[in-house]
């Protein structure tokens, strides 16, 4: 198992400049709390096009995870060589006096996790542009289902979970903005045309992000 960390490597609604308590009492008085970046997420059409992804780049999403794995076995003995408490992990102090004494092993391993990176994101760039068209759209609906939502519960102040001291769950409309998502754009493709590029179409909230397939993992970077 590979226990170090990384060695090199490493949107909606305006929330107000202080915290606001959201109470039980929220809803009566026009308040309630949603985060858009959770509705997307947790809508059907994102999962049903994550699933739909996974199954159409299968073989390539599965290539990419055995390389990555390879990758970080290939990487292991060269950060073990840093370990110097042997404790399996690479800390702050190590990292620092390995390159104080400029050993070797650390170019070795950034070279090497450069080249791992590029070479799984040449794996996998078909199911990353697939999943960032189906994100756009999905995006690309988060202001009309806030807006709609909005409307129909009569709410006159609305922010997000983070801007609130505390916020009754009651308070939340998150769940009905994916709801409301999923009337709006209930299936997207995942075939972008062939021109097409990220973000040429407008969007004001941050579509989820999905994990990528396996990496080297070794030592955070120091700053």
């Amino acid at each position: 198992m590979n226990t170090y960390k990384k060695i090199l490597l490493a949107t909606a609604l305006v929330a107000p400049a202080g915290a606001i308590a959201v109470s039980a009492n929220a809803q009566t008085a026009n308040v309630a709390i949603a985060d858009p970046d959770a509705a997307i997420a947790n809508s059907k059409v994102w999962a049903a096009a994550q699933t739909e992804i996974g199954t159409t780049y299968k073989a390539q999403l599965d290539q990419a995870k055995t390389r990555g794995e390879a990758i970080a076995a290939e990487l292991q003995p060269l950060y073990k060589k840093l370990d110097a408490n042997g404790d399996n992990q690479l800390n702050q102090a190590e990292i620092e006096a390995a390159r104080a004494a400029r050993r070797p092993e650390i170019s070795q391993i950034e070279a090497k996790e450069k080249a791992g990176q590029e070479e799984i994101a040449r794996m996998t760039s078909q199911a990353s542009r697939a999943r960032a068209y189906a994100a756009e759209q999905v995006a690309g609906k988060v202001n009309d289902a806030v807006t709609n939502v909005v409307k129909a519960r009569r709410i006159t102040l609305l922010i997000r979970p983070n801007a609130a001291y505390f916020a009754d769950p009651a308070a939340d409309i998150t769940p009905a903005i994916s709801t409301e998502i999923d009337r709006l754009i209930p299936k997207v493709s995942i075939t972008p045309p062939a021109n097409w590029q990220p973000g040429q179409q407008p969007q004001r909230a941050a579509a989820p992000g999905t994990p990528a397939p396996a990496t080297p993992k070794a030592a955070e970077k120091p700053r």
